[in-house]
Order: structure tokens, then sequence, then C-alpha cells
């Protein structure tokens, strides 16, 4: 195996592209970032390559997130890095979104974060029994990125509204239940999807290989989640959650009082903003301004310690409840970058 952190093969008509950091569940860095949208650009105009397959090396998961330590020591020493990052991010996002060729994103294992912004705005997202989705950054005061507030959104009903506030990993059933995929494929059949996208048409070869989920749980909950997860106020929700004769919603209430508090109430209104913007350029635009935002705030240093760092799993939140989050705070995460441009997708 190539210890290239990003192997790009081509079979037939197939541009298969492997994110290569097992050991780290293929956590993007800004070297995976750059690699991946200049072999995008070259198989964009190649008459040879019809489809585009991305997985991920290992036995893990297609892609665990962004490097979180790295944006950790770049946030405790006020650097600009991880601005940089993410803004090269947000334009591989859109280019994935916007690619002339499908492309199939085989989303095997754990895909979170970074994993979801390369996944979730593919053509063909194929989920399989070893599948966990999600989005979970209010767990270390951030929000979710990578177009992920325009495709939760943009889920049905309040599904989007749970699965950000909570950040609670999904299976393969509910992420396309929720919009964050289209087909189930087991994972024993990829070497046979593999062979089908290098001879044949993309949309065809995974429908042919693709069987019906076992049943979403997350639509047996449409009942609670929508009730609840209804409007602007995160302090609101918690509360018809927590007083909700379904025991799953109060041990919703429960895990989202353990979330950084600006986080949440960022997100929330993120996510309401997001579902009335033209589309989602314009969204990876405002998380951009959030991200810069919530790089200078002390959340995402401290989450990011309690979780990956120290892992002692108690994070000490500023502020510590809803209530004292200011609002011209949350204002200024929505408004442009104060010492740098504003992002540009070109």
């Amino acid at each position: 195996m190539s210890t290239e952190p990003v192997i790009a093969r081509v079979n037939g008509h197939l541009g298969h592209l492997t994110l290569n950091r097992p050991a780290a569940i293929n956590a993007l860095t800004a070297e995976m970032i750059t690699s991946i949208r200049r072999i995008l650009a070259r198989w964009a105009v190649s008459d040879r390559v019809r489809t585009i397959l991305i997985t991920g090396a290992g036995e893990r998961g297609l892609c665990a997130g962004g490097d979180i330590r790295a944006i950790h020591a770049d946030a405790v020493t006020g650097g600009t890095a991880s601005l940089d990052f993410w803004a090269d991010q947000n334009r591989l996002d859109a280019t994935i979104a916007a690619y002339p060729k499908p492309i199939v994103a085989w989303m095997d294992g754990l895909v979170m974060g970074g994993g979801v912004g390369i996944s979730g705005h593919a053509s063909l997202r194929v989920v399989t029994e070893r599948s966990r989705v999600a989005m979970p950054e209010v767990g270390i005061g951030f929000h979710p990125d990578v177009g992920g507030s325009w495709l939760l959104s943009h889920a049905p009903g309040q599904l989007g509204t749970h699965l950000a506030l909570t950040g609670v990993p999904v299976n393969a059933a509910d992420a396309i239940a929720a919009g964050l995929a289209d087909h189930y494929i087991p994972t024993d059949r990829l070497p046979d999807l593999t062979l089908e996208l290098a001879r044949g048409d993309a949309a065809e070869a995974v429908r042919s290989l693709a069987v019906a989920p076992p049943r979403a749980e997350l639509t047996v909950a449409r009942h609670w989640i929508d009730s609840c997860y209804s409007g602007d106020d995160v302090g609101a929700i918690v509360v018809r959650l927590a007083t909700h004769p379904d025991a799953a919603a109060r041990a919703a209430a429960e895990v989202i009082t353990t979330r950084s508090p600006t986080s949440l109430v960022v997100t929330l209104r993120s996510l309401r903003s997001a579902a009335v913007l033209p589309d989602l350029p314009a969204a990876l635009v405002q998380e951009y301004r959030i991200s810069a935002a919530l790089l200078r705030l002390p959340d995402l240093v401290e989450g990011i310690r309690a979780q990956i760092i120290d892992k002692d799993r108690r994070p000490r939140w500023r502020p510590s409840t809803l209530a004292d989050v200011p609002p011209a705070l949350v204002d200024t995460c929505f408004a442009p970058p104060r010492d740098r441009p504003d992002l540009t997708l070109a």
C-alpha cells in the first residue's frame, strides 16, 4: 500500500480516490485537500475518466473529519492555518457538489465532519452496514460546517436539527432517512461495485447492487422530533425534549445539555438561515464566517482539549448556560471576518 495520504488510480472509466490515513481514520489534512482538488480538476477534463469513486483506506471509516489536533494547536497560538484549511475544504466541497461527472462516495464505517463534506455533496452516496454518520461539532465548541448546515437544514422535518444539536452518529438507514445518503450496499459488494463503475453507468451500477436498508429509527421518531425541535430557541427545544413522554426525547435533552451552549445557539441559527439561503455556496460562505469567529472563542480550544487532548470528557464551557450566551456574540459569528477577506469559492 502506498504511503501517500491520497491514492489516485484509474481503472477502465473509473477514477478511484482513496483517502489513505487509516491510523487516523483518514482524517483530512491540508495536503490531502490540495491533492484531492488537483486530481479532481485533472479528471474533470479527462476523456478516459467518466466516474469518480471515493473510498477510505482501512476498515474503520471513510473519514473521521479534519485534523482536530492541528486546529487545536492553531487556535491556542492564535494562528490562521485553520482558516486557510477551512477555506480550501469548503472549495473542495463546492467542487464535489458541482462536479461535471458522477461522484460515488463509499460511506463505510465512520463518516464524521469533514468526511460528510467529502461524501454528502457527492452525486451518489452509498452507506453500508458499518456506516456511522455524524456531525458532532457542537461537542467540541464548533458548528456543522463543510456544507453541513445546508444538508441538515434540508433534511425531512426537524431530523437535521436533531442531528445537529445532539451530534449523535446514525446508522445507514437513518443516514438515508435524513438525506445524508442515498443507497445501502453491503461492504462485501465493494469489489463488484468497483468493477461495474469501471465499465458502465454509475447510477445503474449503484442501483443494481443496492438493497433495502433496515428500518430507520429516525423515521419512527418523527412524532417527537418534529414537534420538539421546532422554533428558533434552543432553550425551549431542550425544555420540550426534557418533558416529553418519550424516553428517547428525554435522552436527547440530556445529550444536548452537555454540548457547548454557544455552539448550540450558533448552530440552530445557522440551520434556520441555511434553510432559506439560495444554494450550497451561500451556505459555505456563511459557515466560513462562523468558523472564523468560533476559532477565536474559548469553547473550541476547551472542547477539543476535553474530547481529544486530555480526554477527560469534562469541558468547561464559557458561557456555561444557554441563557448566558450574548445575542451580540452570536451576531458577530455571522458577520464577515474582520481580519481577512471573506470566503470566495472560485
